[in-house]
């Protein structure tokens, strides 16, 4: 039997309906769909499907994703032309299916033995031979052969004019045949099984059953009855939300405008969440020790949900699908950073916020998230390595730093720095900055930092302001010397001890250059002298204000450029010398004893400049440190009516029961034709198969000899 591309022209219809029917079970057609289901399988892949659409037009732009978003390429699984699809190739299919069975089994009960003499001689694989028997002993001797090697045999006599012919019709692999059939009714049964346990039933509710999406907020018990569907829906797939020590027995089911919310017949309560690491940090094990409450009976099970190990109640599945943060309660402090900041301390909830002012400026604090355990590759090779479980490289982020900063430690480490805080700071029009800090000091290089991170996009990375840590291990000493440099009498005092300390033998119109070059220096540091725009710089770019590269641009309007390089290194002596005499008074003001002029403090005040340069970059005055927390655990849990699971284990069992047929089973069929001969027969004999391999050459070999009896 030879497998047609052609489809089914039935006479009965009319001519547009048989070339629709035609069209519809042509194995051309069922291709060219399964064609666009693997393309748009591979969209589903590469774009993040479900998420928020702000992340699409950070990640596209707003008209790329407008234009994916009216394809539904964000939804391409439940998209109605994806379904409709699916619901043309099962039919396609069945029609291949419905006008090749037929002829399948109508070809397992035929030998084709009435096959003419001249045809044997077309095949590629024929032999010829005399036999010193008879034809009928032949023919029955060739036959048990075939029959002890596995062949089904068929005998048909024929009458010649001189005597009496015989033709031996055999055939085998047969399963090659079921394999096609296997194949392409897996293809029927697994795209069944997708379209009922897609979202096509739960569209049909909201097309015929009067369910809408719901688009407001609030409580889940207030949602009016028609966002929510029946605790029988057949098939539905949704996230649940579930708090330590709390329960929850309504699923959240995202659509492309809204959600829909899934009465279940139970409730989970969860009772602890676990989370486990290796010593690298790396996570092992995530599971979450439940109770199922039946809303019917009253029943209480436990159980645990673990990944790749649901629980199973009522038909219906209970994954681990993640697990986030149940309104942990969180302590931050003001820091200040880019100005004058008074002692602020506020208290929330992460998923909260707090209104807060900075003079006329009336921000929202939204307390976003909140992670305990931050395990960070910090080697060279972790963006090329992959080790990273979080694919978070902070490395990289630390390199896009604000400011200057210095080669960094090449080995490859792993290591867990710590509880961070993510926040945004949100202005009366809408516009948000996120903050990522980290509440302990990180060692980069030998060195005690704390990591300070902005974003304005979702989509950038976070740039992070590095801040040493004193000999406390906190940001007490930064924090000090940033006050005392937004004081103007006690840069006048440091000015004025380092020019006394500075000039040797009481030469006052020396002091007296050194108090003036270390007053410029110091004001043009501290932003409190805007240096002159440099004449290369682009109109378009605000003016310097503050740090080093204040400096920068009042020697660039000011010195000639042979001249620069010794210029800026006096100033920058000069401003060295008159911040560690700054450092000096904020520990002489705070009642602490003055440092000594070691190395370590050395590293200190050269890491605090660099910090103090970057911080006139820091788009607010003060970060919020993270200063107490008490964390509270959330396990999100994908609740799953599958009706179609275990039609899609059929049909991937069948696939690979027929993939495996088509390629490892072999269709022959096997004629020889005996004449008479004398007191002998003549013997011509040929072999057909569905593939030319080296097999079938080796095995029309030992046919030859076994059956002609030739000679090896």
């Amino acid at each position: 039997m030879t497998v047609s591309t052609q489809g089914l022209r039935p006479r009965r219809l009319s001519p547009l309906l048989r070339d629709v029917t035609e069209l519809l079970s042509s194995m051309r057609f069922a291709i060219s769909l399964l064609t666009v289901i693997c393309i748009a399988s591979v969209i589903g892949t590469v774009v993040k499907q479900h998420e928020p659409l702000n992340n699409y037009v950070n990640q596209f732009g707003p008209f790329w994703a407008d234009v994916f978003g009216r394809a539904h390429l964000f939804t391409v699984y439940s998209a109605w032309w994806f379904l409709l699809i699916l619901a043309f190739l099962v039919v396609s299919t069945s029609l291949c299916i419905a006008r090749h069975t037929p002829k399948i089994f109508a070809d397992f009960k035929t030998y084709k033995e009435n096959i003419r003499e001249q045809s044997l001689k077309a095949f590629p694989h024929r032999a010829e031979g005399a036999l010193g028997e008879t034809p009928e002993a032949a023919a029955n001797r060739i036959g048990q052969t075939l029959l002890g090697a596995g062949w089904k045999v068929r005998l048909q006599s024929r009458e010649l004019p001189g005597g009496q012919g015989w033709m031996v019709a055999a055939k085998a692999g047969a399963a090659n045949k079921i394999g096609y059939l296997a194949a392409h009714s897996a293809i029927v049964l697994i795209c069944i099984g997708g379209l009922l346990d897609g979202d096509l039933v739960v569209r049909a509710q909201t097309w015929f059953n009067g369910k809408e999406p719901f688009l407001g907020g609030g409580l889940i018990a207030d949602v009016p009855a028609k966002h929510r569907l029946s605790p029988a829906n057949p098939t539905f797939r949704g996230n649940l939300l579930v708090t330590e020590g709390t329960a929850s027995g309504t699923a959240v089911l995202p659509q492309a405008q809204g959600v829909l919310l899934q009465d279940l017949p139970f409730s989970v309560e969860l009772k602890k969440f676990i989370v486990e690491y290796y010593d690298t940090g790396m996570p092992k094990l995530f599971a979450s020790d439940i109770v199922i409450h039946d809303h019917e009976t009253g029943e209480k099970l436990p159980a645990r949900v673990e990944v790749n190990h649901p629980a199973q109640y009522k038909g219906i599945s209970i994954y681990q699908s993640s697990f986030d943060d149940g309104g942990s309660l969180v302590t931050l402090q003001a820091v200040p950073v880019n100005g004058a900041v008074q002692p602020l301390e506020v208290s929330g909830t992460i998923g909260g916020s707090t209104a807060i002012s900075n003079g006329d400026r009336q921000l929202s604090l939204e307390y976003t998230g909140l992670r305990v355990i931050n395990v960070e590759n910090f080697s060279n090779d972790a963006a090329q390595s992959g080790v990273d479980v979080r694919k978070v490289d902070l490395r990289t982020s630390i390199e896009s730093r604000l400011g200057a900063g210095n080669k960094t430690a090449t080995e490859r480490v792993l290591r867990n720095v710590g509880p961070s805080i993510t926040y945004k700071l949100r202005d009366a029009a809408g516009q948000a900055i996120e903050f990522h800090n980290y509440m302990l000091p990180v060692q980069i290089d030998g060195d005690r930092m704390f990591l300070m991170g902005m974003r304005e996009t979702p989509a950038d990375p976070f740039r992070y302001l590095r801040v040493p840590a004193d000999e406390n291990d906190s940001l007490d000493g930064f924090t000090r010397l940033r006050a005392a440099l937004d004081d103007p009498s006690l840069r006048t005092e440091a000015i004025r001890r380092y020019a006394v300390a500075a000039v040797e033998g009481g030469r006052p119109e020396l002091a007296e250059a050194l108090r003036a070059s270390a007053t410029r220096a110091m004001d043009l540091f501290a932003g409190a002298e805007v240096p002159p725009r440099p004449p290369q710089m682009p109109p378009g770019l605000p003016d310097v204000r503050g740090g080093l590269q204040a400096i920068s641009a009042f020697l660039e309007a000011n010195v000639p450029e042979a001249e620069r390089e010794r210029a800026s290194d006096v100033l920058v002596r000069i401003l060295n010398g008159t911040l560690f005499e700054l450092m000096q008074l904020s520990r002489e003001k705070a009642g602490l004893p003055p440092l000594d002029r070691g190395e370590q403090t050395q590293r200190f005040m050269t890491l605090s400049v660099m910090s103090l340069s970057d911080s006139f970059f820091y788009p607010m005055p003060m970060a919020f440190q993270l200063k107490d927390f008490t964390h509270v655990q959330a396990s999100v849990f994908q609740v799953a009516r599958a009706p179609g699971q275990n039609i899609v284990y059929l049909g991937c069992a069948l696939l690979i029961l027929g993939i495996f047929a088509m390629l490892y089973v072999r269709d022959r069929r096997l004629w020889v034709w005996l004449t008479p001969a004398g007191e002998g027969a003549d013997a011509r004999m040929a072999l057909s198969t569905n593939r030319k391999t080296m097999d079938a050459d080796r095995e029309f070999d030992v046919l030859k000899r076994q059956l002609l009896k030739e000679a090896p």
